[in-house]
């Protein structure tokens, strides 16, 4: 059983755009907590703890093994661990910050960050910055570094497990799986999610922005960045085992995950 751990994919009518499990591979394998939330709606790692958490002890009561995926970094902390969580900002602080973000751009607005706070986020992590941004200015602290983003103090015993790949092949395997998307209908699911109104996390999906202004580059090249971003935090994990997937097919590495799973009775 997969535990989908991506913030985007909690969305109903963004699988396409968040790259979520299809039909035919829910078939084979089920994911839980995809698809589920209005784009309308606001999400947060909380609400994602609360449910990860049930699911996780619900699948371990009845003797299956829960194997959790994805995806973003906060909600695979909030799967496995125990947050500590900052408090929710005023709604008018929150609606300012956006609203300088669109006009002025993420960049930009990143340079109002404290600095010890900036070095942690990356200037164009919109999601990131308006999160760290809405926290100063409500004067709450806000997390700072990878050591706030992991812990090794996990609920339950789990083993660990990230894919690297060669990066040249990981860029080409980035460029194809954008024109699936956009193939599958990425771009209407984008239309059709603005046309609705979505909630300030729904817009953040990767690619929504560049895909309603029809620009293919620069959603390749903001899965290229955000799979940089995700590969740096990952080989900080404590506790992480590697896995070089470079030209390996898919039926030769479950074999081996499934391998130590036995091995450390995960």
């Amino acid at each position: 059983m997969a535990v989908s751990c991506d913030a985007l994919q909690v969305y109903r009518g963004l699988e396409t755009l968040s790259g979520a499990a299809t039909p035919e591979e829910r078939s084979r394998l089920e994911h839980r907590l995809v698809g589920f939330v209005e784009v309308t709606g606001e999400f947060s790692a909380g609400r994602f703890a609360t449910l990860a958490h049930a699911e996780i002890d619900q699948l371990l009561v009845e003797g299956r093994r829960p194997i959790v995926v994805g995806g973003t970094g906060l909600y695979l902390r909030a799967a496995l661990a125990d947050l500590e969580l900052r408090p929710p900002v005023a709604a008018e602080v929150r609606a300012e910050v956006e609203r300088e973000i669109a006009e002025r751009g993420p960049e930009a607005v990143h340079g109002e960050l404290d600095p010890d706070v900036a070095s942690t986020v990356h200037p164009r992590d919109r999601k990131r910055i308006a999160r760290m941004l809405e926290l100063q200015r409500a004067g709450i602290h806000p997390p700072l570094g990878s050591e706030q983003l992991w812990t090794a103090k996990l609920r339950r015993p789990t083993l660990l497990v990230g894919l690297t790949i060669d990066r040249e092949e990981l860029t080409r395997r980035i460029d194809a799986r954008v024109q699936e998307m956009i193939a599958g209908g990425a771009t209407r699911e984008a239309r059709a999610a603005a046309e609705a109104g979505p909630s300030r996390t729904a817009r953040a999906a990767l690619g929504f922005d560049e895909l309603l202004a029809g620009d293919v580059e620069a959603v390749k090249r903001a899965h290229r960045a955000y799979a940089r971003r995700q590969l740096t935090w990952m080989r900080r994990m404590p506790g992480v085992e590697l896995i070089d997937r470079t030209g390996r097919a898919d039926d030769g590495v479950a074999e081996q995950i499934v391998g130590r799973l036995d091995e450390n009775g995960a």
